[in-house]
């Protein structure tokens, strides 16, 4: 009969129990539940795999060998948490003393000494099993190799590979080269996916195979895929597992060192009773008891640990995270609506999350809503399924009266993932979500702002464990299903783990917080999100015939600018299509195309910086700039601001994202009232349609020059502080150290300048930037930085500090602690790395810039509700905050204002607020 193997990555087990346990300790206070776990999927894995020969493999400490090849390898793991060290330390003796050979070989990993066994036990016929969630190990699967994913119950053979990552086995390691790995830090092509990679080894084989034919391959993608021949054949080494460790001296007998072993009874029992694992002490006790039948060999390790006795007593120890041992349920009936409440009276924290018809959070109706309690332990509730789905729900209005006071209640703790999105959802039906204690994605975007915050890809990361997706149960495009149809089964696990998992990735990534960043987490970005849910859900009143107006006008004057083109080109042609533009241009009209962009298919460029580099000197480039500059503002806001305007509220309701930009700055969409143009007339007119209702005004308060002021401050430059202090105007004080003049002999046209100097080197701007926006030679360019550095040592000081952080730590670091990541540091490229370490210069000035325009919004926030005021915020654009103020509120707020934005944070220098009022939002900015 064939043999079989069976493997286990045993440090993928322990950092995936880590993350997937409840927080157990021992009775002398040892942290225990990723021991609990490992110990539980071990037992349940010897139950389900029927094997002859075993090993549990472990990563020795210290670096492999593959830190030799790329010193960087693995270099974005964050350090083993303090709460998991002792653990792993314990756990290797307690898989031994189970009946499991463990291996940890030094200079490899765990994969590697898994795919040199591997090899020996097909070397013997047998067939290999190896229990493990890497995907890097699909590429030692074949006719005698199988995947076991205890997490997923996921079993992946050929076939199973090949349907996962569409790919064949043996296409692995080419695949993972072409994608990269971020966790490993493990250089792939950038921007190339998983469907990319696809395409590609479809069609050309292998990664070597790509590699010649990268030239070949159009677009930016293409070029991408140039840019990464270099490094492709390092990422492959890297990714490759070694199969021909030398295991000779830890195994002299070969395979047979790994025939299935009997447990140690009596040590075990003594580790079960210092762990407190109580009824696994019990049982061992039982066993020690039991005698041994003369007629049978001594116990086998079959004989431990029997089905029944892998789940725990109750509040003895949680349930295991597989699929077998989640406790998700369907909440269908009265009697468990009942026992539901029970719950949640003697709850003191909870995941919570909503299932609805829509991603417009005002206009969505629910579907579903999802508790969890513990890792593994949650509950959904239908409320708007098709009787097909879930035949049986309870009346929608029963569930909310039921969960009201739960979700309003300031002693029970939510947590979720976007739980403002949430909160919009239930408060179009009338509730509050009250004592937010935690929210998973801004978790995540303190502790990796660099990285994504979606629950899937925390799920990844943080747990190891796979998340069911929503495409996979509603499918796509035209032929995609509301989630009320889905079935109620699929539905519970779906909703339930949602809930789950952000319950579970929140404490994990708050234990890795530093107190600076729990403070900016708890202090800062947890109220915030609240301020914005109620500006979002505020709105901004919106003047329909005002924007009609300007709509008409810019239509009209895009006719005459086409008109204008005509005339120039001496024929018609479609300013939008850049192939007759480039004709023109280029062709007919003849202008030299030395140094210009080109496209991918060879051409010239006809994009915004090409035009811009012909506008000067062609008017032609320059009527089509402005005719583009004008049909976006009509296509972007004259023409869709009214559709958005909400039936219900009359109002504009934007979407504020906080996860988004490293600076911390926020971003709005739907519509994105950041980028609105000012630097035009015509884009300033756009906001004379925010406007305030009869008996009330627009309230505007913008900080005056906040990121020279932060600069001078983070540089401690005495002169740019005296400057500032004085209230002198920073960029007169500017031209007059420049130049060498008083500053009352400055000229216009030195101040502008010393603006372009002052704004541009904050942003780290090279000599050739300033000479392109100044229109001066380098030369020159370089003659104004040096006499700005000599008169601004402390500057200069600053700015090569911040660099020295940024290569050191790859992050810089906002006055109050936020850690912005700059990966592009790393990059092989060298203009990436040049731009990222410009970025590195302005980062903490940008990312200081919009901490304390939270704190301000805030502060005001709180201002406003302590005082009862009808005031209230309904912007935040930039560094303004826009509110709609009565007009018997308005002598207060306009008094107050200034003062509680200034005050947020003591600088060396003062912050000060410039405010303005009006009907609309143009006239108060």
């Amino acid at each position: 009969m064939q043999k079989t193997l069976l493997l286990v990555d045993g440090s993928s087990y322990l950092y995936r129990a880590y993350h997937a346990m409840a927080q157990l300790t021992s009775p002398s206070g040892m942290p225990t539940g990723a021991l609990y776990g490992v110990l539980n999927m071990l037992r349940r894995l010897r139950l389900d795999v029927a094997h002859d020969f075993a090993c549990c493999v472990f990563d020795a400490k210290g670096e492999n060998f593959r830190h030799t090849l790329y010193p960087a390898y693995k270099a974005n793991r964050p350090p083993m948490p303090d709460d998991l060290r002792p653990q792993a330390e314990a756990l290797p003796e307690l898989v031994r003393l189970m009946g499991w050979p463990t291996l940890a070989i030094s200079g490899v990993e765990a994969d590697d000494v898994i795919g040199t066994l591997t090899k020996q036990g097909e070397a013997e016929g047998w067939q290999v099993v190896i229990s493990t969630g890497d995907k890097d190990m699909a590429q030692l699967v074949d006719d005698q190799v199988t995947l076991v994913n205890t997490m997923s119950n996921e079993t992946l053979d050929i076939a199973g590979v090949e349907n996962k990552f569409g790919v064949r086995p043996d296409q692995i390691i080419d695949y993972l080269s072409l994608i990269g790995d971020k966790v490993d830090n493990v250089p792939g092509v950038d921007k190339c996916g998983p469907k990319t990679a696809v395409k590609w080894l479809a069609e050309y084989g292998n990664l070597h195979n790509v590699m010649e034919h990268a030239h070949d391959i159009k677009g930016k993608v293409g070029e991408n895929l140039v840019a990464a021949l270099p490094h492709l054949p390092l990422s492959y080494e890297l990714i490759t597992i070694k199969t021909d460790v030398d295991l000779h001296h830890t195994l002299p007998n070969g395979l047979q060192d790994l025939a299935r072993q009997s447990p140690d009874w009596s040590k075990l029992a003594v580790h079960f009773q210092e762990l407190g694992f109580r009824t696994w002490l019990k049982e061992a006790q039982q066993r020690l008891n039991e005698p041994v039948p003369a007629a049978q060999s001594p116990i086998q390790v079959d004989d431990l640990f029997t089905a029944e006795s892998i789940q725990p007593v109750a509040h003895t120890a949680p349930t295991p995270i597989a699929p077998a041992g989640l406790h998700y349920q369907a909440i269908t009936t009265e009697a468990q609506l009942s026992e539901l409440q029970a719950r949640l009276q003697t709850a003191d924290t909870i995941g919570l999350d909503t299932e609805t018809t829509s991603l417009d959070a005002m206009n969505a109706q629910l579907v579903g809503i999802s508790i969890a309690f513990a890792a593994g332990d949650a509950v959904y509730i239908p409320v708007g399924h098709s009787l097909t789905a879930a035949p049986e729900q309870l009346p929608l209005t029963t569930v909310l009266g039921c969960l009201k006071p739960f979700l309003e209640s300031n002693q029970l703790g939510k947590i979720g993932q976007n739980l403002k999105y949430d909160q919009h959802v239930l408060a179009n039906y009338g509730l509050q979500i009250n004592h937010i204690v935690g929210d998973a994605m801004l978790a995540s975007y303190i502790v990796e702002s660099h990285l994504g915050h979606g629950l899937d890809e925390l799920a990844r990361r943080h747990l190891d464990l796979p998340t069911i997706t929503y495409e996979s149960l509603c499918g796509k495009g035209a032929k995609q299903i509301g989630f009320g149809d889905v079935g109620l089964a699929d539905a519970t696990r779906y909703a339930a783990e949602d809930a789950d998992f952000a319950l579970r990735i929140e404490r994990h990534l708050r234990a890795q917080m530093d107190e600076a960043q729990l403070t900016m987490y708890t202090k800062m970005e947890l109220p915030v999100a609240q301020v914005l849910f109620v500006m979002e859900r505020n709105g901004v009143l919106i003047d329909k015939q005002e924007l009609a107006q300007q709509s008409h006008e810019l239509g009209s004057e895009l006719m005459r600018l086409q008109e204008r083109a005509y005339q120039l080109a001496d024929q018609p042609f479609n300013l939008n299509s850049p192939k007759q533009l480039q004709e023109i241009l280029f062709d007919k009209m003849g202008i030299p195309t030395s140094g210009l962009k080109k496209t991918a298919s060879g051409g010239i460029s006809t994009n915004e910086s090409v035009l811009e580099k012909l506008a000067p000197d062609y008017p032609l480039p320059q009527l089509i700039l402005q005719t583009r500059s004008l049909a976006k503002l009509k296509s972007t806001y004259t023409d869709k601001l009214p559709q958005l305007i909400n039936p219900k509220t009359g109002r504009v309701h934007t979407t504020y994202a906080q996860a988004v930009a490293i600076t911390g700055r926020l971003a709005s969409n739907n519509p994105n009232l950041q980028n609105i143009p000012i630097r035009t007339e015509e884009g300033r007119r756009v906001r004379r349609a925010f406007v305030a209702p009869a008996g009330a005004e627009v309230v505007s308060a913008d900080y005056s020059q906040i990121e020279l002021r932060i600069m001078a401050h983070l540089s401690g430059d005495t002169t740019l502080i005296e400057a500032f202090k004085h209230d002198q105007d920073i960029h007169r004080r500017t031209a007059a150290e420049v130049f060498g003049i008083s500053q009352d002999a400055v000229t216009s046209e030195q101040r502008r300048y010393a603006k372009t100097i002052n704004f541009g080197l904050i942003y780290g701007m090279s000599q050739y930037g300033l000479a392109k926006s100044l229109g001066i030679d380098v030369a020159q360019a370089k003659n104004f930085i040096d006499r700005y550095f000599a008169r601004y040592p402390g500057v200069a000081d600053y700015m090569q500090r911040t660099r020295e952080q940024a290569q050191l730590h790859g992050f810089v670091e906002t006055l109050f602690g936020r850690r912005l990541y700059l990966p592009g540091l790393k990059s092989k490229n060298g203009n990436e790395r040049a731009a990222t370490e410009r970025a590195a210069i302005n980062a903490p000035m940008q990312g200081t810039a919009s901490d304390l325009i939270k704190m301000a919004m805030i502060a005001v926030a709180d201002w406003l509700q302590h005082n009862q005021l009808q005031s209230r915020l309904i912007m935040q654009v930039h560094d303004e905050l826009v509110l709609e103020v009565p007009n018997h509120e308005l002598a207060q707020v306009n008094t107050r204002l200034p003062e509680l934005m200034a005050g947020v944070a003591k600088l060396h220098v003062p912050l000060v607020a410039e405010v303005g009022h009006g009907h609309n939002w143009d006239e108060a900015h």
